[in-house]
């Protein structure tokens, strides 16, 4: 692995908060055909100098550049939602009442 890699940042034109971290210069259609295929037309984000000390928000450039050097790029996908839906018309208290009610009666089923 190298010291120093100039990577470039592009996010989906596709899927929200996804993102995909290439060597500078990569040429897009060298890509696998199903990564072009589910992350759409990329959007040019930033570049980097990237280096493995390098902290990101959710990797770090050790990571980044390991799977540069492996696979050619590195997709970050957005972390995983909360899986249940707030009424934004009811108090937190009323709404957790909600969801302990909802848990009861679908464990009932």
């Amino acid at each position: 692995m190298t010291k120093k890699t100039f990577v470039s940042v592009f996010r989906s034109s596709k899927k929200p908060d996804t993102y995909l971290f290439v060597k500078r210069g990569q040429v897009w259609k060298e890509l696998p055909e199903s990564l072009r295929g589910i992350f759409g037309s990329p959007v040019h984000s930033m570049d980097l100098i990237m280096t493995p000390e390098r902290k990101l928000a959710r990797t770090s450039g050790k990571q980044v550049l390991e799977a540069i050097d492996d696979k050619g790029f590195l997709l970050q996908m957005p972390e995983e939602q909360s899986g249940y839906v707030v009424d934004f018309r009811r108090k937190p208290e009323q709404q957790s009442d909600i969801n302990e009610k909802s848990g009861e009666s679908e464990s009932r089923q």
